[in-house]
Formats: C-alpha cells, sequence, structure tokens
C-alpha cells in the first residue's frame, strides 16, 4: 500500500522550505498494484532497481501514463544496456568503463535522459562506483571520449557511517567538477539529504513499506 500521507508531509515541507528536490519512489519489489495505486494518488516519478522487473511493470504503464518518469536506481548490467536507454528516462547509477561503453553505443536513445555518475564515497568493496580521487578522470574521459553529457552525482553512503560526512564529500566533488546536481537521501537518512539541497531523493520503504 502507498503511503500518500507521508508522501504529501515530505512534498509539503519541500515547497514551504523552497526546495527543488523531487521525490523519486522506489517501486522495487513492490506489486503493480501498489505503482497503479500511487499512479491514482497523482505520483509520476517512480524508480526500479532491476531493468526485467522496471520492463513487467512500467512499459504498458509508460504509454499510458506519459508523465511517468520512470529511473533506473540500481546497478546496470551490460546485456540490459539497449533495453535500459528505451525504457528509463533517468540513470542514477553509472558506475564503470564497461557501462559508459555501451550508453554510449546508444546516445540516440539518451536524448533528453539524464545521468548520474555513481561516486563510491565510502570505497566499499561490496558497493559499486568510482572512487572519489577518480572522479575528474572518469568525467574527462565520459565527456571527452564516451560523448556522454553527466546530469549529477550520486552516492549510497556506508550504513554504519554518518551519511552526512559521504553526503558533504559529494557535495564538494560536485562543486570542484562544476556540477550542480546530487541524488543523495533514501528513506533513513533523506532529511540529512536535504540539507544539501539534492535534485532528488530516493524514497522506498518509508513510502511503499517493507519490501517482500
Amino acid at each position: 500500500m502507498f503511503n500518500i500521507k507521508k508522501y504529501q508531509e515530505i512534498n509539503d515541507f519541500l515547497k514551504k522550505t523552497n526546495l527543488s528536490t523531487k521525490i523519486v519512489a522506489i517501486s522495487k519489489n513492490h506489486p503493480l498494484d501498489s505503482v497503479l495505486e500511487a499512479v491514482d494518488c497523482g505520483i509520476h516519478i517512480f524508480g526500479e532497481n532491476r531493468v526485467q522487473e522496471a520492463q513487467e511493470k512500467f512499459q504498458i504503464l509508460k504509454k499510458n501514463n506519459p508523465r511517468i518518469e520512470l529511473h533506473l536506481t540500481g546497478p546496470l548490467q551490460s546485456n540490459k544496456v539497449k533495453t535500459a536507454a528505451h525504457l528509463f528516462d533517468v540513470f542514477h547509477t553509472l558506475d564503470r568503463e564497461k557501462i559508459a561503453k555501451e550508453l554510449s553505443k546508444y546516445k540516440n536513445l539518451l536524448k533528453n535522459k539524464k545521468i548520474f555518475l555513481q561516486i563510491n564515497t565510502g570505497k566499499e568493496k561490496t558497493k559499486s562506483g568510482i572512487y572519489p580521487e577518480d572522479t575528474k578522470d572518469f568525467l574527462f574521459f565520459l565527456k571527452n571520449e564516451m560523448k556522454l553529457s553527466i546530469f549529477g552525482l550520486m552516492c549510497i553512503p556506508p550504513i554504519e557511517e554518518d551519511p552526512m560526512y559521504h553526503f558533504n564529500k559529494l557535495k564538494i566533488l560536485a562543486n570542484e567538477n562544476k556540477i550542480d546536481k546530487l541524488s543523495i537521501g533514501m528513506s533513513d537518512d533523506y532529511e540529512k539529504a536535504l540539507q544539501f539541497n539534492p535534485t532528488y531523493i530516493r524514497l522506498g520503504t518509508i513510502l511503499f513499506g517493507k519490501r517482500k
């Protein structure tokens, strides 16, 4: 069940504080019925982690609802890039050279779409993303060799660490590279993320409940 009351509460706070942040309702692992309920409530920005699951839920739904904006918020596999380029409007997780090279093959499909570079601010071996010190060189590679336009930076802080440290680290990296769009903040830490005026916060559990 979609928690429209909570969504409106957060959205009202954003308006009250003059933040331009948009909420991405993360619908991964939740049934189509929950998505349709959210759509009926006027929600149109959704996030999915897997291409196949997103296809099953959103391919027809997007055709019938042109307002729907679909975000890929999970890791992208190289064999799914073409499908993803057709289906998604925003990519939050460009995390390595191999995926950049695949995406560059479909530049015609990526016009007017947004790509965030995922930064592994905690240098966690179990997490995807470019290390902070490699950001500048990787952005140069994306722009000059792959001819890909990067809209912003994204990170997922380590669970056991203060997210503020990582959000601040990402903000500094963005400023250094003349980028002003951030994708930060999830159900547990979005209030802290809002202090950095992100472009998107990615909310799942707080809106859809615990995943099955």
